[in-house]
């Protein structure tokens, strides 16, 4: 690998920044040494980059264009669609390329136009301001694409502004919803429902602006009455209530649902958060699984107080297993807050008694992007919720925590670490690293260190044109686990000049090691590997590289199996060695040179003649597979002097030496089939012991097993005391499912 498919970040070039300061609870300032951030030797990165390189079809649009949901898609906002990339583990491509399926939403074809009263009365209004002799109404009517969003002679504003994902298990299929914002401000919600094509479920800023329109333009019947729609400070006032800044999704909470016959059961439900241009903070609830209109439950507005307001995100925070939850809200003048959000009917949520002022001070730097990150303080004993701000070429970091005493905010800057303004911002939920860009292509990451009283980070400087060349960065995401960055670039600079044209490209570079990746997968508390997808993929080049597995790994990973036994360990080393039969496959150009009799023999035993019965082709497919076995057998004793032996040969770990590829494989394939067979019965015994756990018995009661028990029980070497009990059993023996239903 050169130069520049690797770099390795070391000490950055320039120096820290000087000390800050933090703030308390109390308001008194205390010197922060510990918040100084400085470059790291203790912690260095490893890049590498991935192929392919994803080309987009037209330019990027919006603040933030790249999203990674928790189901591992990345969506990239353009000037007409987004497109969608889905991260694919595919256990049977022998490539060592990333497996990307694409797919894409594309913008509406009409213009959005905001509901802000009658369409005769909206008419009427347009053409009086259009035409008015004062300037200030006029030009400032004509010049505002919200009011024009159709343009005139402008072209139309198309494309999209922002995109958010939802936690996984929102839609019908049980993964993630994408709330998508345009730039004439229609806010939709879609779904991934037939995996190659995208589906509108609801548009929000029409059922929004109906319901302004209902309640004559008023939040609460306390306000005063509406203004007259003839008045342009009025005109703004309706449309400045229901444009979109930006939307973020909840995590999933339970609520509770009172039946016909007064029974509570519990709904899952999640919350959708919108920002809008005059502060207000719509709050949406959706019933889970989330199919349209009707799955729409309630749509509450607060009131902020927030002038001119550019970010939001969700604070949710658990103390003693209570929920707290609340609104991150960030201004285009300086100050960031969080406000209290009254979940009604949520199971075990609480909210806050009034807003916290997280940064108070107007310093008219506009706060561009937010995250917030729970963590666990190893000092305090307790969780903690780090909340980070993009606020010009710095980083504003907020550290809150709940003691006896209240609740704790320690805040101060990150500085030093770009010297243009931060395009972008990520985060890492699993360890609370932050990583940053500017346009310049460089990456910062910040790495918190917990201090008796606060926090401090350690920083790394990624160059990404020592992974790329001189490219620009506009955007960057990390992957759910941590393992991968996807990151927008363009064409740099080159002697000076810049590209005639820009291509966009979405490039990936790997932010883990293998070791690092196993590690994690080994430790994993989800228990599940499609929600570690970019996790296993690391896993994945490693293997097919190296073509073998590494020794530690098994090791570590048959210890996990004899301690714990969970289907998951049985799972991970099922993909393991599917992935490394793949890596000692040839390749089809390799197969397609050299023919062999054998192969056409093969090829006609597993082709099942016209009427054969069942038992003729369950005796064919016997013998087929004793044709191969014998076939592969044989090659492996004549061998093929054509062969290069290094390429064709594995390491054994034993011996030393090399074996014939043929008899590797051969090996390979029964551990795969005896894992499989394990991982057969273990779903054997949960079907049966779930059917006989839901099963009211009576005197007549027989279930039917259709066989399982005596399959369980048909191998002499295998004893499993599960099998047994349920083997034994009076009611599951009854295997013959035609003499239950017979007439």
């Amino acid at each position: 690998m050169n130069a520049a498919e690797k770099a390795r970040v070391g000490r950055a070039a320039d120096g820290p920044a000087p000390p800050e300061e933090e703030e308390g609870e109390a308001g008194g300032k205390e010197p922060a040494a510990d918040a100084a951030p400085g470059p790291s030797a203790a912690f260095r990165l490893l890049v590498t980059r991935r192929e392919p390189a994803v080309k987009l079809q037209y330019a990027v649009s919006g603040l933030e264009p790249l999203a990674w949901s928790e189901d591992h898609r990345v969506s990239v906002s353009t000037a007409r669609s987004i497109a969608v990339l889905e991260l694919i583990c595919d256990v049977h491509n022998p490539g060592q390329d990333l497996v990307i399926h694409r797919t894409s939403v594309p913008a509406p074809l009409n213009s959005c136009l905001l509901k802000v009263g009658s369409k005769t009365e909206v008419a009427e209004c347009k053409e009086k301001f259009a035409t008015s002799k004062d300037p200030t109404v006029s030009q400032t009517f004509m010049l505002d694409r919200v009011f024009n969003p159709e343009g005139k002679a402008l072209p139309p504003l198309r494309g999209f502004k922002y995109t958010s994902w939802s936690p996984m298990g929102c839609d019908a299929n049980g993964r993630c919803l994408l709330a998508a914002l345009t730039m004439d401000n229609r806010l939709t919600v879609q779904a991934n429902l037939n995996r190659l094509q995208w589906v509108q479920l609801v548009d929000l800023t029409e059922i929004y602006g109906e319901r302004l329109y209902e309640t004559s333009y008023r939040l609460s019947k306390s306000e005063a009455p509406e203004g007259n729609l003839g008045d342009f400070a009025e005109f703004q006032r309706r449309h400045s209530m229901q444009t979109p800044v930006r939307m973020e999704w909840s995590g999933i909470c339970t609520t509770q649902q009172v039946k016909h016959n007064n029974e509570c059961r519990d709904v899952g439900s999640v919350l959708l958060a919108v920002l809008f241009e005059n502060g207000n903070i719509a709050v949406w609830q959706f019933q889970l699984p989330f199919v349209g209109k009707e799955s729409i439950s309630s749509c509450n507005t607060i009131e902020s107080g927030i002038n001119s307001p550019s970010v939001l995100f969700w604070w949710e925070y658990e103390h003693n297993n209570r929920k707290m939850s609340g609104l991150i809200v960030g201004s285009a003048f300086g100050p960031v807050k969080i406000l209290p959000v009254n979940l009604k009917a949520v199971k075990g949520y609480f909210t806050l008694r009034q807003p916290v002022v997280l940064w108070k001070e107007m310093d008219q730097l506009p706060v561009h992007s937010i995250k917030c990150v729970p963590l666990y303080h190893p000092y305090q004993k307790c969780s903690c919720s780090l909340v980070v701000a993009a606020r010009g070429s710095y980083v504003f970091w907020c550290l809150l925590l709940i003691s006896k005493a209240g609740l704790n905010v320690h805040n101060s800057h990150v500085t030093g670490l770009h010297s243009l303004p931060i395009v972008s911002m990520t985060a890492d939920k699993q360890n609370g690293t932050v990583y940053t860009c500017s346009s310049d292509g460089k990456v910062r990451q910040l790495i918190p260190i917990f201090t008796d009283v606060a926090l401090k980070f350690e920083h790394q400087l990624i160059k990404l044109s020592d992974v790329f060349g001189s490219v620009r960065t506009h955007g960057i995401a990390v992957s759910p686990c941590g393992a991968y960055l996807a990151v927008i670039t363009t064409e740099g600079m080159v002697n000076g000049l810049h590209p005639v044209n820009k291509n966009y490209q979405v490039q990936f570079v790997t932010l883990k090691t293998f070791e690092e990746a196993a590690a994690q997968l080994l430790e994993s508390s989800v228990q599940n590997l499609f929600k570690q997808v970019d996790l296993i993929d690391l896993i994945r080049w490693k293997i097919l590289k190296d073509k073998h597995i590494p020794q530690f790994l098994q090791e570590a990973l048959e210890k996990k199996i004899e301690s714990s036994g969970a289907t998951y360990f049985w799972r991970f080393k099922l993909f393991l060695l599917r992935i490394l039969y793949q890596s000692m496959q040839k390749s089809p150009s390799e197969a397609l040179c050299k023919p062999t009799h054998e192969d056409s023999k093969i090829l006609l035993v597993d082709s099942p003649g016209m009427g054969n019965t069942e038992d003729e082709q369950q005796e064919e497919g016997t013998s087929s597979k004793q044709v191969n076995k014998q076939g592969l057998q044989e090659r492996s004793k004549e061998g093929d002097p054509e062969d290069p032996t290094d390429d064709s040969l594995t390491q054994s770990g034993d011996v030393g030496g090399r074996e014939p590829m043929e008899e590797k494989l051969l090996e390979i394939q029964g551990k795969i089939e005896a894992v499989e067979m394990h991982l057969t019965r273990e779903h054997m015994k949960r079907v049966l012991g779930e059917v006989y756990l839901h099963t009211w018995i009576t005197e007549n009661t027989s279930i039917p097993t259709r066989g399982l028990c005596n399959f369980l029980m048909s191998d002499e070497e295998y004893d499993d005391r599960t099998a047994r009990v349920l083997f034994n059993l009076p009611v599951l023996p009854e295997s013959d499912i035609q003499k239950v239903f017979a007439p």
